[in-house]
C-alpha cells in the first residue's frame, strides 16, 4: 500500500463503471482524503496517519492521491470512540477492530448454519 505525498488535489471517480464496480464490491462510493476526512470530521493529517497504521484501507490514483471507501467512515468513528472513550490506543483499537470483525462473521455463520 503505496501512498502518495502530493494530496492537494482532489480526485473522484468520474467514469460510471468504475463507481458501479465499487458499488457492487459493497465498498460503498469512494471519496478523496478531503472529502473523507470532512464526512469524518477529522483532519486530513489525522486520515493520513490511520492509513499509515492500518486502520483503513485505501486506495491511490494514477496520480497519487487517496481513494478511501465511504464504508470506512464507520471504521473510523469505532476506532475515534475507544480512543477517546475506553482510552485504547490506536495499535490496540486495530486488534479489538479485528477481533469484532471476526466476532461478526461467526455469528452470521452461524445463523446461517442454524436456518
Amino acid at each position: 500500500m503505496r501512498t502518495g505525498t502530493a494530496l492537494a488535489h482532489r480526485t473522484r471517480l468520474r467514469d460510471p463503471w468504475q463507481r458501479r464496480q465499487h458499488l457492487r464490491a459493497g465498498l460503498g462510493p469512494r471519496m478523496d482524503l478531503d472529502a473523507f476526512a470532512d464526512a469524518a470530521q477529522l483532519h486530513p493529517d489525522h486520515v493520513r496517519r490511520l492509513v499509515t497504521l492500518g486502520l483503513i484501507d485505501v486506495e491511490v490514483d494514477a496520480a497519487g492521491h487517496y481513494l478511501l471507501a465511504s464504508s470506512a467512515l464507520a471504521r473510523v468513528a469505532r476506532v475515534e470512540r475507544l480512543r477517546r472513550d475506553l482510552g485504547v490506543t490506536y495499535a490496540a483499537a486495530g486488534v479489538v477492530l479485528d477481533l469484532l470483525d471476526r466476532i461478526d462473521e461467526l455469528e452470521r455463520a452461524l445463523r446461517a448454519h442454524r436456518r
